[in-house]
């Protein structure tokens, strides 16, 4: 199996269940061990927008972020996700490092695929149920 690059897995374990994710690290914790802590915390980021007409770039207020930057086996993660779960975001980055470090390719690569089916399953119900609402305006 492909190892996955970073904005792949990132995108896809950001995308993910936090319950799902945090108990995947929990199993790997211990082979990932020693792991150094250098920030968990929560802050305010701008959100910003891009208006449709002109392209310009606004923004449309704060939102809460959890992040998380670690270090393990010589290898630095980072992870930002919304709300205020610290878990959350210390697991995602515990999972950035490892990939970077090269850790656990095999167990990584496997779970990250089957979040990626299991999101696109998601993905695909969501779209059926929106094409049922969808609304023919030539047959009226």
């Amino acid at each position: 199996m492909a190892y996955p690059d970073q904005s792949f897995y990132l995108s896809i374990l950001s995308r993910s269940p936090a319950t799902v994710v945090k108990d995947f690290v929990e199993h790997l914790l211990p082979t990932l061990e020693p792991v150094e802590v250098l920030h968990n915390s929560t802050g305010l980021v701008m959100l910003p927008m891009q208006d449709t007409a002109k392209g310009a770039t606004f923004y449309v207020g704060e939102v809460l972020v959890a992040s998380a930057r670690v270090r393990l086996a010589g290898a630095e993660g980072y992870a930002a996700c919304l709300g205020r779960d610290l878990t959350q975001a210390l697991a995602l980055a515990l999972l950035d490092a490892a990939c970077t470090a090269g850790c656990c390719r095999a167990e990584i690569a496997a779970f990250v695929q089957a979040q990626a089916a299991a999101l696109e399953a998601e993905d695909l119900v969501l779209r059926q149920q929106i094409e049922a609402t969808r609304v023919e305006l030539e047959t009226f």
